[in-house]
């Protein structure tokens, strides 16, 4: 039984634990993009999407208890409830904590996101002169003045 009885703030303290292990990973992830280590990203998958499938269940678990209780089955359901007496002792604390946990979860995704698309343009200008010879699409012009591609690979001559 939680700490908090029955209702909407049975999981707080759930969803908080939940919470705080995604953002663990989410900060590990952090590092290894930072570091370019691709293959221990890659084994941070699975764990990411078994934190936030627990997170899921647990604010179902929430919202489910807040149509119960005749609340709308959102963070502002959960506000309502909240001013209510039906509201144990410390469950606004609670809450706010998961908010908090939450919104820097999110500023740390949003961070990753950024190294993710930064890694992403950079293995692009690479794929761009590996193909073209040059970071500007290869577009050069000929002896006699044609446009073409410049090539860097070896011509065959049969």
């Amino acid at each position: 039984m939680s700490a908090f009885g029955t209702g909407p703030a049975v999981t707080l303290i759930d969803e908080q634990e939940a919470m705080l292990a995604l953002t663990s990973l989410l900060e590990q992830e952090q590092k290894l993009l930072i570091a370019a280590d691709i293959e221990r990203i890659a084994a941070l998958t699975e764990p990411k999407a078994l934190a936030a499938a627990k997170m899921a269940e647990l604010a179902s678990q929430r919202h489910d208890a807040l149509a119960a209780a005749g609340h709308d089955a959102s963070e502002i359901g959960m506000q309502a409830w909240l001013a209510t007496t039906a509201a144990p002792a410390g469950a606004s604390e609670a809450w706010k904590k998961l908010v908090t946990i939450a919104e820097e979860a999110k500023e740390i995704n949003r961070i990753n996101g950024t190294l993710i698309n930064k890694q992403m343009a950079r293995n692009q200008a690479v794929l761009n002169v590996l193909q073209h010879g040059n970071e500007q699409g290869g577009s050069t012009y000929g002896p006699k003045g044609q446009s073409g591609s410049k090539s860097i690979g070896r011509h065959i001559v049969a």
